[in-house]
């Protein structure tokens, strides 16, 4: 739950706990945990209306329940360490360098890396 979130539904002040999009393809209306970020397409609701949602005829409600030690998880530092452990390791010259070890200096955007003088 977001603090400076709130209920997207006319005249509720209550805090947003899950985030509604319309997937016009498939004619559902999914309601799942609150997003991370606020998009234009998308509607934040309080547990209420989150609840009480009813789709169009002929259109499906689709709710995604998550319990609270997921979201938990999902921000652990051990999944962000590990996200950018993937980064680095694609970043990485494919090849290597000379024996397959990688390279002393090299080129990393507009700076390059030097080795120390002996």
């Amino acid at each position: 739950m977001s603090p400076g979130r709130r209920c997207s539904r006319t005249a509720c002040a209550r805090p947003a706990v899950a985030t509604l999009t319309y997937v016009y393809a498939d004619r559902a209306a999914v309601v799942g945990p609150l997003a991370v970020h606020a998009e234009p397409h998308c509607y934040d609701l309080c547990e209420e209306h989150a609840t009480r949602l009813t789709a169009p005829l002929g259109w499906e409600v689709v709710r995604h329940q998550s319990d609270r030690g997921d979201v938990v998880r999902a921000r652990s530092s051990d999944d962000l360490e590990a996200l950018a452990d993937a980064v680095r390791e694609a970043a990485r010259p494919a090849g290597g360098g000379v024996n397959g070890r990688e390279p002393s200096t090299g080129r990393r955007g507009h700076l390059r890396a030097l080795p120390t003088p002996s």
